[in-house]
């Protein structure tokens, strides 16, 4: 099911309801008795026109109340006819009650009435006015057929309509559906984040608090230790600093990732590059720059880029060669993972987009975006220039 397709039942032009009432009723207005001079009939002041002038007040009134407008509509006809004020026409003059009442969904009413207009026309036809069989088989046949039309263009158009109604709810309840899963994650992603802060805290204070023991422990007899463990301790309060300063401006956001140790998981850049030689692709691994200065979500957020980035050139590239290439930097970390394949099935994009635009493949994509963006950084997925695929992600290093 295409994008098309699914905008065309939501965006079609509708009239307002006024407007295509009014137009009905000038059209039975004209109608009537052109319809009536057309088929052989005489159009008079006491005949067709008060017909018309009758049909088009009962337009005006059929949306509120359709059954009632279509009888009265079929009476006046009928009696015009038993009148001789009219000589043409019984079924093809309501026709516009007829189609309101079909698409309303009272098709009973319509086919009902019809069938019993007909057996009254070939009777009078027959009985009173003495016209031979076959003249009354052909006029009857001709107002059976018209019925039977008006019949089947409007089911059809009150199926179409309803095709078109339940795809939209369909897509309004798969948009909302889609949305609710979002925010479920993201709150779940929060819950940990929070937990991770908790961790970083409580690592923090115990490693800050070793080392105020030893400086407490030795100020007199080493005071040269002492100032040591007092240096050392500011150094991990500093960087326990950056961290829950970035874990807050993340918490801050209605996006969140999960946060974990920065260089447990930098360090595992090696293995994971070792994992992915092994499954057949030949992969290169550069990092420019101080790995140890990059701040948790950071770290995690550029790890598992590289990890699901090399998880699709793997399971879907065809691939034979990759490049992954990390650039820590006072301000951001560069991450740029490039492949050599040619397949882009499930999970690989087509084009390169924005960090606005919609994802196509599965949620691993989705989950990149989902980190990048919550750093306030950009990611690009897409062909590569010379070839095969790329992954570029800019992520700020918060705060400094």
């Amino acid at each position: 099911m295409t994008g098309s397709s699914i905008a065309l039942p939501m965006n079609r032009l509708e009239l307002p309801r006024w407007a295509v009432t009014a137009a009905l009723a000038v059209i039975t207005l004209v109608g009537v008795p052109t319809g009536i001079a057309l088929t052989g009939g005489r159009v008079t002041l006491d005949g067709a026109v008060p017909l018309a002038q009758t049909l088009a007040i009962l337009v005006l009134l059929r949306r509120r109340w359709p059954v009632a407008t279509l009888l009265a509509s079929l009476a006046a006809v009928t009696a015009m006819r038993g009148a001789g004020l009219v000589e043409v026409g019984w079924i093809w003059p309501v026709t516009v009650f007829l189609a309101h009442t079909i698409v309303i969904g009272r098709i009973g009413w319509a086919l009902g009435t019809g069938v019993v207009v007909l057996a009254y026309a070939a009777n009078w036809e027959s009985v009173v006015l003495g016209h031979s069989p076959d003249l009354v088989a052909s006029r009857v046949g001709a107002e059976a057929l018209w019925l039977a039309l008006v019949l089947a263009i409007g089911a059809a158009y009150r199926n179409r309509r309803g095709w078109q109604e339940e795809l939209a709810a369909r897509v309004r309840q798969s948009a909302h559906e889609r949305e609710l899963d979002a925010r479920r994650r993201r709150a779940e992603e929060r819950v940990r984040i929070a937990h991770e802060l908790h961790d970083v805290v409580s690592h923090t204070l115990a490693v800050v608090g070793v080392h105020l023991h030893v400086a407490l422990d030795t100020l007199e007899s080493a005071p040269e230790e002492a100032r040591d463990a007092l240096r050392l301790a500011q150094d991990v309060r500093g960087k326990a600093m950056t961290d829950l300063q970035a874990l807050v401006e993340v918490l801050r956001d209605e996006s969140a990732t999960k946060i974990e140790s920065p260089v447990a998981q930098l360090d595992r850049l090696a293995s994971l590059v070792e994992q992915v030689r092994t499954a057949g692709v030949e992969v290169s691994l550069h990092e420019t720059g101080e790995r140890s200065t990059v701040p948790a979500p950071v770290a995690l957020a550029a790890y598992r880029i590289v990890q699901e980035a090399l998880t699709n050139t793997v399971r879907h590239a065809r691939a034979t060669r990759a490049t992954v290439a990390l650039r820590y930097e006072p301000a951001q970390v560069a991450v740029t993972v490039t492949d050599n394949g040619t397949s882009t099935e499930f999970g690989r994009s087509t084009t390169a987009r924005d960090p606005g635009e919609p994802e196509t493949g599965g949620h691993g994509l989705a989950g990149m975006r989902e980190r990048v963006t919550a750093l306030g950084g950009s990611l690009r997925i897409g062909p590569a220039a010379e070839g095969g695929f790329t992954v570029q992600a800019s992520i700020p290093v918060v705060g400094r």
